[in-house]
């Protein structure tokens, strides 16, 4: 079968490439003027906090070069915590520190760092070199999250995370990332994390990608990925769809995690989230933004301008349902590549 061949089958199925993504749907849905809400975390976290979703508490935030020093006093009471770049990607910058030792800090991969070290990379995060564009930033000091144990069988150190793709307000794909000790303990995909499937109707979990390729069992553990019902589903599900509320941006990745403690918590928004969701989950992005596309328009035709949040969720909720799924996962795996390469043209 051909490159173009196989693209056509794609796009008939309704898979999203690159460039799809970026016009039919970045640019069209999401206003340059608000990608500072979610480009920047400590303004996310903000907003969030004032529309009552719940996230990380802040502890502190610094910056200046002159508040560096200020990092103890910030962080005293806390035996762990989290420095992040407040503008970061994909993971750069992030410490996690999980405990104190004879005035170290102990990270979550076991080294001790002193204070000189931590006031050393937050030199290095305000200076830019893990920001967006390699802008000046601040660093933002929160609470550490501590994975709920229903994760322990199915992922290596670091923490879940789950992330949604919305749509005007409707969630659309769900996927489960899984750190292994490739991605060093991160929930990243491109640094070797895994991504699972997740059923929007029943918060259970479907098979997995990793590096491209499905997978049924995580590489670390062996356990099988596949069947496990996530708790707290439809928290995660409304936390989700009152995003839209949150940003007004109409296209986003949303970011959460599960504390044993706190349950579901917001972590940051993506305004360009990734593709390889739908791998994990064998369905098409562009298939489902179409079902909503015309959901949005048939209610409008009525004079239904704003559906709430909860008729949003339940209407994907049955429509989505990965029962109804019909894709073979072989046709996925085998035109990933080939969905890349044309997009880059």
């Amino acid at each position: 079968m051909s490159l173009f061949s196989t693209w056509k089958d794609l796009r008939k199925q309704g898979v999203m490439g690159i460039n799809q993504r970026n016009a039919d749907y970045v640019l069209r849905y999401n206003q340059r003027h608000l990608y500072p809400l979610v480009d920047d975390k400590i303004k996310t976290k903000e907003r969030a906090e004032q529309a009552g979703i719940h996230v990380p508490p802040m502890y502190g935030v610094i910056d200046s070069d002159k508040q560096i020093s200020q990092l103890a006093e910030i962080v005293d009471g806390h035996r762990d915590f989290v420095i992040k770049p407040a503008q970061g990607a994909g993971g750069d910058g992030i410490i996690v520190i999980v405990d104190q030792f004879e005035g170290y800090y102990r990270t979550a991969s076991g080294r001790l760092l002193s204070r000189e070290d931590l006031e050393f990379h937050l030199s290095g995060i305000l200076s830019g070199i893990y920001s967006l564009g390699g802008h000046r930033d601040r660093a933002l000091i929160e609470f550490r999250v501590t994975p709920d144990p229903i994760f322990s069988a199915i992922s290596y150190e670091g923490v879940p995370d789950i992330r949604i793709i919305v749509l005007k307000g409707y969630p659309l794909l769900a996927m489960l990332r899984l750190p292994t000790r490739q991605s060093g303990g991160k929930a990243n995909l491109h640094q070797g994390a895994i991504g699972v499937g997740v059923d929007l109707a029943t918060g259970i979990t479907l098979d997995g990608t990793w590096l491209n390729k499905l997978i049924n069992s995580h590489p670390d553990t062996t356990n099988p990925v596949r069947g496990v019902q996530l708790p707290y589903w439809n928290g995660f599900m409304s936390l989700a769809t009152r995003c839209y509320e949150l940003t007004g941006l109409g296209y986003l990745g949303v970011d959460m995690v599960l504390d044993k403690d706190k349950g579901p918590l917001m972590l940051e928004l993506n305004a360009r989230p990734g593709l390889n969701i739908q791998i994990a989950n064998n369905a098409g992005l562009a298939a489902r933004c179409a079902t909503v596309e015309a959901e949005i328009e048939r209610l409008a035709l009525k004079g239904i301008h704003k559906p709430s949040p909860d008729k949003r969720l339940a209407f994907c909720q049955r429509e989505f349902s990965q029962t109804s799924a019909n894709l073979s996962s072989e046709t996925f795996t085998a035109a990933e590549e080939s969905q890349t390469a044309v997009d880059k043209h």
